[in-house]
């Protein structure tokens, strides 16, 4: 436990502090965020707001880690050091695309070939790391193995999970605080589930009924909440700069790190499909996207006045603030759901 709230200070501390120096840095070098033109009008006078703030979360995230390892002399695991990966990866993969538009003066990043290819290199990566290091399996989890073995398709389904998750907090990565705001809830649940594993894991106890207990083993479940409440903490930093009036922007650097990292503790605590509820606010965002989308092209009408879904009530009068707040409840409410439905799983199976 102690770790868990040592990584978790030494992340906000990291972030809390560093951000108002990247502020300064990137204000210098011209790193400023470009707007959309067909966008709410209130948004335009972010534009030159430095973006790339990830990387502040991201530094944020291996600081916690490490000192926690550091203070408590304890030592890493395949679990933590492949979220590290995880995130550290699609960080820099979300940077260049950062760099890239930065340096042009105009949204034009990385292509959407490049993007895929890269997230794929590191869901391939991932999967092998956490297949032949940890005690995940080729099944799909929801709370915990289905029993639905995907052999070889794992690495696909990794891919479609990094993808995916990555794609919604960027997609979500609108308003202000938003994505940082709801990222740190998230977040939070998971520093939650990884310790109770820990707490639970079936090499403790042999008289544990099968029901009560994870496969997950003790160090590493409690080394993958230590990367969780690294990244709770860097996010919670990070969101004081970060809410509106927001003084800097997380860009796709911290956006896919961050979704990538939602799907990487998805697979490591064995709750694949449980991310679906956790995330709930993510995926609303992106399904927006998809309906619009989907809408415009085969019946040549939008659904929404924009998508995502969060400039749809921008444009309906809510302000800016009302909207950020109400979609941080409902994340809150999400990531409540998710709990629950853990423990009342976990109740279920014979636990007190």
């Amino acid at each position: 436990m102690t770790a868990i709230i040592v990584s978790a200070a030494v992340a906000l501390i990291v972030t809390l502090l560093g951000t108002p120096i990247a502020i300064r840095l990137f204000r210098m070098w011209g790193w400023g965020q470009h707007i959309r033109e067909d966008g709410p009008h209130t948004h335009r006078d972010k534009m030159g707001t430095p973006t790339m703030g990830g990387a502040v979360i991201i530094a944020g995230i291996l600081a916690g880690y490490l000192v926690a390892h550091l203070a408590r002399g304890t030592t890493f695991t395949v679990a933590g050091l492949s979220l590290l990966f995880v995130a550290g990866s699609l960080g820099l993969l979300g940077f260049v695309d950062d760099f890239l538009n930065a340096r042009k003066e105009r949204s034009l990043g990385l292509s959407k070939t490049a993007k895929i290819a890269g997230q794929a290199v590191v869901a391939a990566v991932f999967a092998l790391f956490v297949l032949r290091g940890t005690s995940a399996t080729a099944e799909i989890s929801f709370i915990r193995d289905t029993g639905l073995d995907l052999g070889v398709f794992f690495y696909l389904w990794i891919l479609l999970m990094l993808t995916a998750s990555s794609n919604a907090v960027n997609l979500t990565d609108g308003l202000d605080g938003l994505a940082s705001g709801a990222s740190t809830l998230v977040l939070a649940a998971y520093v939650v589930i990884a310790f109770w594993q820990s707490r639970h894991a079936c090499q403790l106890y042999a008289e544990f009924p099968q029901g009560i207990c994870y496969q997950q083993m003790p160090h590493p479940a409690l080394d993958t909440a230590v990367v969780a409440a690294a990244a709770m903490g860097a996010c919670a930093g990070f969101l004081w700069w970060n809410a509106a009036p927001a003084r800097i922007f997380m860009g796709d650097t911290g956006s896919l790190a961050l979704g990538g990292l939602f799907a990487g503790l998805a697979v490591v605590t064995r709750t694949e499909l449980l991310l679906v509820i956790l995330g709930g606010l993510f995926v609303l965002e992106t399904t927006s996207v998809i309906i619009q989308v989907a809408s415009f092209r085969l019946l040549h009408k939008r659904v929404f006045l924009m998508a995502p879904i969060h400039h749809h009530f921008e444009l309906l009068g809510w302000p800016e603030f009302t909207v950020i707040i109400r979609f941080w409840i409902i994340t809150g409410l999400m990531a409540g759901l998710g709990l629950g439905l853990f423990y009342a799983e976990w109740i279920t199976g014979g636990g007190i």
